[in-house]
């Protein structure tokens, strides 16, 4: 007996509820936990809900939590499941650090704990001469006695001493090594061929770049590549990638969606080969391709994207892990992981024993799912003069909908979990509500009434209520020299905003209560800054609100008037700080001067102006108070330099600090002072009363309570987030979508009866198929020629196609006016679409963007490859995406129901002319 299998990788389009699955025994559902995925988890969910009981299914993946919940829930809609795990892995993996002179286990030998040797105390240690403590002055030792301590005492000493964030940047940074060290220990440890993930294109081609002088391979496997090279460009001369020739006769390649698909398969080749040595590859190549490779390198535990910068999550680093080991070559895989300025050892081991994550719904309807759900009736057209209609199918119900949409993955662990999660939470509430009750101002005075005696009692209640009120002052007096503070720093500031640039100490505590001082070079005012975008900044982002005003609370001192500003610094760290006066601990007098370092040159405070103008203004919080907030943003390598040339706190003299020149300030911290040491001595005295004791076991409890509180509200907090993931939203989204179907006449979900419209959005894949629908249903297309069709259709399918800044070319191609007057009336209706869609709360985008129909309309019209490249601004990969998407979109038209045939025709001419080397199926 012969069973016919489907397939699905991670790649699979979209499937709709009219799809037949003829002479099918079994579909495999390979790498299943992209359900979780955004833009794949609705279609991985629509084929188990969809797929016929007598069809089997098979699910796979290594990286899935919550299988039980999974396998529960296919059983549930589809029938009888098994649930089969295993732990076992063919080749294990063993786990490496590898720092700027060593290469290390990770792990210590139970794999349980870091490698101590991996700990930022013995990183300091080993690279410094000087204890990192203090004891009655900074105490120096002689490097080889450092040498000889046991490794254990070293870790015992220095493991509980607390480094601040600028210690930890500068461990990092020394410890960060190049390319060429952590190749060399790979090499010399028979660790070879390795994938390298970096996570960004620019990095991956610069590393290949940066290896073109080292040669992994040798006179034969050169050959090999040399005589590959040679057939491959006789086939597909216009795919070959000049810049990547010379590191890949040394054995070293580059591998990510900036290369053209067939460019990508010749490297794949020429991997299993063992031809290739090291690919710097992004994280796409750790799904769906079969490529796995001796070593997995991670570069970073971090990636940077249009919200900032990312940590990877357990799930994207097992899959990358994962592609270490070779089965039947290799008896071991190794991963190896990369110290960087941001993570080092301790962020590795968070992430790997944080394990892997559950996979979490992500099902939504389309207008295609709506509209193949509830199509019933057919609008007919008799003849000319009749719009009588005929009914030739059946329609689902709202109701008959509503059970296949609430059959979703979300849906069923919501049922389950999100029940337990609920009733935990209301338990959480409870108790919390009678500890705080226990530590109440009024229930402390019950239990200090019963355990004192009377004459106990009244004096620890009295020299209570005073310690209060001398606290009160003291907070008063805190406020007042804070706000006596501002007021210095704002002058000494102003003073500094045309001279030199003056270094500062920025102080602050993170999430956790750890103290941070960060050195800076003060760049000015926020709002005095030539930089519109951080003015855009401040006028969108409440948060950014210039000389926001300080809370006064009505206090009859002079200080009332104080306002807060915002002012931008570059720390040592290669990180913008924006603050205001509330984070400043001091200001010195040594800066940088304001002068140009060559005659021409731009002024210094011009220049990182600039610097910071050119970022992508991705500002994240650090900390918040009533007198402003303290935000910081990742600088870039331009900045890195300046950065640099921080120096240090420790080489800060305190001569040089200009803050105590303000007598105002220096009074009101004298007055503080006084403050808090009268209520230090308040303090001692009621702890030698008679009640002491006994009254300290009351405050005692009450620290104990609230730590259990706090602990209380910490679960609290996770269980309303797992809460947040699981709650299904695909019902409420459904009748959203139904309500614009209604509207634009495509369907009468009343009804079930399907007009012209609604037929040709149900039959398309795409983002937004009711608004490709509209727009290929308008005559206005009708006159248009093959390749002005091909820059239409361009323009609808160009989400996410982004061009290189860092080139300094650009397309020279620009629309034909036909192309562009057909754009400009397809926008005013997309206008009109977006605002329907705003109406009835739907979000799903309707993309018409000419930036690159003009590069589309020249290749349809037979341009070559190479002239295209010649003056473009996209990497080959994602102009061969585009034009893949365009023909995908051109090649659908033709099979689209009442769609006009001049249309057609016109898409198939488009189409042909279009699918051509080195972007054919067949070349790619």
């Amino acid at each position: 007996m012969q069973l016919r299998i489907v397939v699905f990788s991670c790649s699979v389009g979209m499937v709709s509820s009219e799809s037949g699955l003829f002479d099918v025994d079994v579909i495999v559902l390979d790498e299943v936990h992209y359900l979780s995925d955004i833009s794949r988890g609705t279609v991985w969910e629509e084929i188990i809900i969809y797929c016929p009981k007598e069809v089997q299914i098979i699910c796979l993946s290594a990286t899935v939590a919550n299988a039980d919940e999974l396998a529960g829930w296919i059983g549930q809609i589809h029938g009888k499941t098994e649930l089969i795990t295993s732990s076992r892995r063919p080749v294990p993996l063993t786990w490496y650090f590898s720092t700027k002179t060593a290469l290390l286990p990770l792990l210590d030998e139970k794999g349980k704990h870091m490698n101590r040797k991996l700990s930022l105390n013995y990183l300091q240690l080993s690279t410094s001469e000087v204890k990192p403590y203090k004891d009655g002055g900074s105490r120096r030792r002689n490097s080889r006695k450092h040498a000889d301590m046991n490794s254990n005492n070293i870790v015992t000493s220095f493991g509980q001493h607390q480094l601040s964030k600028n210690s930890i940047n500068a461990i990092r940074r020394s410890q960060v090594p190049q390319v060429i060290d952590t190749l060399w220990h790979l090499r010399s440890r028979d660790m070879l061929p390795a994938i390298w993930f970096i996570f960004n294109r620019r990095g991956c081609d610069a590393a290949v770049q940066y290896l073109e002088d080292c040669n992994l391979l040798d006179e034969c496997e050169m050959s090999e590549v040399e005589l590959a090279l040679k057939r491959f460009r006789i086939l597909y001369p216009d795919a070959v990638r000049e810049p990547a020739i010379k590191g890949l006769l040394k054995g070293v390649a580059a591998h990510h969606a900036g290369c053209l698909p067939i460019w990508k398969s010749f490297i794949e080749e020429l991997f299993q080969r063992g031809l290739v040595k090291v690919v710097f590859a992004t994280e796409t190549l750790a799904a769906g391709i079969n490529m796995p490779a001796r070593t997995a390198v991670l570069s970073s535990l971090s990636k940077r994207t249009a919200s900032g910068r990312i940590q990877l999550t357990s799930n994207e680093l097992f899959q990358m892990a994962g592609r270490a080991g070779r089965r039947g070559i290799d008896n071991r895989g190794h991963v190896v992981l990369v110290q960087t300025p941001y993570e080092g050892a301790e962020e590795c081991c968070k992430l790997l024993f944080a394990g892997v994550e559950p996979l979490v719904s992500q099902f939504t309807a389309s207008y295609g799912m709506v509209l193949n759900l509830l199509a019933g009736a057919k609008v007919m057209h008799l003849s000319n003069e009749s719009d009588d209609m005929k009914a030739l199918q059946a329609g689902r119900s709202l109701e008959e909908a509503r059970k296949l949409v609430e059959q979703s993955f979300g849906n069923y662990v919501g049922s389950n979990v999100m029940l337990a999660a609920k009733d935990e939470l209301c338990k959480i509430q409870k108790e919390t509500d009678v500890l705080t009750s226990e530590i109440s101002d009024d229930a402390i005075d019950r239990k200090s009434r019963r355990l004192l005696s009377e004459a106990a009692y009244k004096e620890m209640a009295n020299l209570q209520e005073e310690l209060k009120a001398e606290k009160r002052f003291r907070t008063e007096l805190r406020r007042r020299m804070e706000l006596k503070r501002f007021s210095a720093l704002k002058d000494i500031l102003k003073d500094f905003e045309n001279g030199h640039l003056p270094f500062l100490c920025l102080q602050y505590k993170d999430s956790e209560g750890v103290e941070h001082s960060v050195p800076a070079v003060y760049l000015g005012k926020f709002d005095s800054l030539d930089s519109s975008k951080l003015k855009n900044m401040a006028s969108i982002n409440d948060s950014f609100a210039l000389n926001r005003l300080a809370q006064s609370n009505g206090d009859d001192y002079d200080t009332q008037d104080v306002k807060p500003s915002y002012y931008v610094a570059l720390g040592s760290d290669n990180t913008w700080y924006t603050f205001t006066e509330k984070w400043i601990k001091t200001v010195y007098r040594i800066g940088f001067p304001n002068v140009a370092l060559a005659q021409g040159d731009a002024l210094p405070r011009e220049t990182m102006s600039l610097l910071l103008d050119k970022g992508e203004m991705l500002w994240e919080k650090l900390a918040d108070s009533e007198f402003g907030g303290l935000w910081c943003m990742e600088g870039s390598l331009e900045t890195w330099s300046w950065s640099l040339n921080v120096p240090v706190l420790s080489s800060l003299s305190e001569s040089d600090e200009v803050l105590h020149m303000s007598f105002e300030y220096h009074d009101a911290v004298e007055n503080y002072k006084e403050q808090r040491t009268k209520v230090a001595r308040l303090k001692k005295k009621i702890a030698r009363t008679e009640g002491f004791k006994e009254y300290k076991k009351i405050v005692d409890t009450v620290k104990f309570t609230e730590e259990k509180i706090k602990r209380l509200k910490a679960r609290s907090k996770r269980l309303t987030k797992r809460i947040e993931q699981i709650e299904p939203s695909g019902w409420k989204e459904f009748l959203r979508i139904s309500n614009v179907i209604h509207e634009t006449r495509a369907l009468d979900i009343n009804t079930q009866v399907i007009f012209p419209l609604g037929e040709t959005a149900a039959a398309i894949r795409g983002e937004n198929e009711l608004w490709l629908a509209m727009v290929l249903r308008n005559k206005i297309l009708l006159d248009l020629k093959p390749a002005q069709l091909a820059a239409v259709c361009a323009s609808l399918v160009s989400e996410g196609i982004k061009v290189r800044l860092w080139k300094n070319n650009s397309s020279i191609y620009e629309p034909s006016t036909t192309v562009i007057n057909v754009i400009n009336v397809l926008d005013e209706h997309r206008s009109s679409f977006l605002e329907l869609q705003e109406k009835h709360g739907v979000e799903i985008p309707c993309c018409l963007d000419s930036q690159f129909s003009g590069m589309v309309e020249a290749w349809a019209s037979g341009l070559t490859w190479r002239e295209m490249m010649m003056d473009c601004a996209l990497d080959d990969g994602d102009l061969a995406r585009l034009l893949r998407r365009t023909i995908d979109l051109l090649a659908q038209i033709p099979k689209l129901p009442d769609v006009d045939q001049r249309l057609q025709k016109n898409a198939v001419d488009a189409s042909n002319v279009m699918d051509r080397p080195p972007i054919s199926e067949l070349a790619g």
